[in-house]
């Protein structure tokens, strides 16, 4: 089956590259005078030494997908590819050539989904459905779109890690999809399958470090940095002697996934743990090389960093020196809203006022944008003004704000559905763009803890001890994150969605994407808004070419008393609470039961 993205036109800079009946091997180990291929073939290893230019190590052979094979360095043991594209065995086993060109596709027409379209919904793969599969996501597309209404789904990483369970920050050959998963082959079917649906694919991926197990790298070359580190270990070397080639096997792995894989964006985790020194910085060369594989593609790509530096620069244009990333994630929205709706105030929550903040954060997406921060002791962010709402990702719920709980606790079990869905009105009705964490469409009341599945039993026990210093203070027990438990304990019940609630809370959902995406006056620009704070609730009225909408956020518990200004008649168009007024009409208080969303429109 043909495909107009000339996915088969994709060529790596390093690894295994099949063609013509015959695979190039190439594996950058600068300073090693000897690197030789092992191919395992029936059974048996032929051993072949590489020729070798500027620390540049090639040969090739006669194979072609499915062939395993190894390297040695120096006479050494045999060790993976570091540009693996495939590990079926798991991190301590052999890599795999994986011909990419012989997949079959069926998207030549896709073109993809602008930025400022974009409804994501985020998924772990393993725990999303019972299979835990690439193929087993692909039933509930329909549910995904057709039915809820969002535009683009957002994997959790997928680059292989040790075990078969496991977040996927800490993935060690980043070329590499999870072989539990299914691999490349299955990663492409489920991309084609979103495709074929009207879904875009969002993949989470790691460039600030790589994890503890299985980590072949240092033996190879020096991808980590002396000069910098991460609470997650070294950090990768993008600025020191040899980072050239770094930053090659790291652009051109957003490259594949883009070219070879067809996905349509990239969210970067953490990029505030991304340090480099750079006259041009590699998020910048990243976001550069990546937006011109999508113009040559014909489609439109995304690059979404997580950062929580509320630095505008990372969604800048280089000539307002930044890096050209197309939208951030903003957490100061979802911290104040679970401020003004739980009592907790530990860690980063210490730093928001609740409701008061909430309006802070409706007019631009840092709150804290240069005040001070009691949690980091000194003034922290800048301001936004001017850089347009689609440039920002917000969200009621997400993994890290779930996960990174002692109890993993979702907002429908801290707060109460009518607490839930307030958050989730104020993050799908916001003038930035939403993303929703799986189950919480219906009101999931499953954990979602913190797993994985090390083998390294000094990995396991740095683990633990790490995850109980860095949850101390929460009160709530620990979950072992190396059980069995914590991982099935996480999976979402789907059948809960029939229930009268998840019924519910579902249908408001649709509902709220629904009104979203047909009153495009919700996504205006801020400066054509009025936001106000009073008595427990936040009113926010925007307006544009496509009418004026109100939104009213009742925080408090018992009823908040609204009062109107202006001179226009408002109608109901949709409420989480069946006590919301019908009407509101101009210099008129009228009460509204917390905590609770609605919307209105002219009328």
């Amino acid at each position: 089956m043909g495909s107009g993205m000339s996915a088969g036109a994709w060529s790596p800079t390093f690894g295994a590259a099949p063609g013509g009946g015959r695979v190039r091997f190439r594996v950058w180990a600068p300073g090693k005078a000897e690197v030789s291929v092992i191919i395992e073939k029936a059974g048996k290893r032929e051993k072949a030494r590489m020729h070798s230019t500027n620390g540049v190590h090639e040969a090739s052979a006669d194979g072609g997908g499915g062939m395993r094979y190894w390297y040695s360095l120096e006479g050494g043991p045999p060790t993976p590819d570091p540009a693996s594209l495939a590990q079926p065995e798991g991190v301590h086993g052999p890599s795999m050539v994986v011909d990419t060109a012989s997949f079959e596709w069926h998207d030549e027409g896709w073109r993809g989904v602008r930025t400022e379209d974009l409804v994501i919904y985020e998924l772990h793969t393993g725990t999303f459905t019972e299979a835990g599969t690439f193929d087993g996501v692909i039933p509930r597309l329909g549910y995904l779109g057709s039915e809820l209404g969002v535009t683009a789904i957002e994997i959790m990483p997928v680059a292989q890690f040790p075990g078969r369970r496991d977040w996927g920050y800490d993935g060690v050959f980043p070329y590499a999809a999870q072989n539990s998963y299914g691999g490349a082959a299955g990663l492409a079917r489920l991309v084609d399958a979103c495709h074929t649906e009207g879904l875009a694919v969002i993949l989470d991926v790691v460039y600030n470090h790589f994890g503890p197990e299985g980590n072949c790298l240092p033996l190879y070359a020096p991808y980590f940095s002396g000069k910098y580190s991460t609470p997650w270990g070294a950090a990768i070397n993008y600025d020191g002697p040899g980072s050239d080639e770094v930053r090659r096997y790291v652009v051109d792995n957003a490259l594949y996934w883009v070219r070879a894989l067809h996905v349509d964006g990239l969210r970067l985790d953490a990029v505030h743990a991304i340090f480099d020194s750079s006259p041009k910085h590699v998020l910048a060369q990243l976001a550069e090389e990546v937006h011109c594989a999508g113009d040559s593609l014909g489609r439109a790509v995304a690059i979404i960093g997580e950062s929580d530096l509320n630095d505008p620069r990372v969604v800048k244009g280089n000539g307002e020196c930044g890096y050209g990333l197309d939208a951030q994630w903003a957490d100061d929205l979802h911290h104040s809203v679970h401020t003004a709706l739980t009592a907790e105030r530990f860690g980063y929550y210490q730093d928001y006022r609740g409701g008061e903040d909430v309006a802070a954060a409706f007019r631009e997406p840092f709150v804290l944008d240069g005040r001070y921060s009691g949690f980091r002791g000194r003034n922290h962010g800048a301001p936004s003004t001017g850089v347009p709402g689609d440039k920002f990702v917000v969200f009621a719920q997400n993994h890290d704000q779930v996960g990174n709980r002692a109890d993993g606790a979702r907002l429908t079990v801290l707060a109460g559905e009518g607490a839930a869905r307030t958050a989730a009105a104020a993050a799908i009705l916001s003038p930035y763009l939403p993303l929703i964490f799986m189950g919480e469409e219906f009101g999931s009341r499953s954990p979602f803890y913190f797993f994985c599945d090390y083998s390294d039993p000094e990995v396991v026990r740095g683990t633990r001890e790490g995850r109980r210093r860095e949850l101390e203070g929460q009160g709530q027990p620990f979950v072992d994150p190396q059980s069995d438990s914590a991982f099935e304990a996480s999976r979402p019940d789907h059948g809960e969605s029939a229930s009268p609630q998840g019924e519910r809370t579902l249908e408001f959902y649709r509902s709220l994407i629904r009104f979203r995406a047909d009153h495009p006056t919700v996504r205006a620009p801020r400066e054509k808004s009025a936001v106000s704070w009073s008595d427990g609730s936040v009113v926010v009225r925007r307006w544009g070419s496509g009418g004026q909408v109100l939104l009213v956020f009742a925080f408090k518990d018992g009823a908040s008393s609204v009062e109107v200004t202006g001179d226009t008649h408002w109608r109901l168009a949709l409420s989480s609470s069946g006590e919301a007024p019908h009407t509101l009409t101009p210099g008129r208080r009228a009460p509204f039961p917390g905590p609770s969303a609605s919307a209105y429109v002219e009328g």
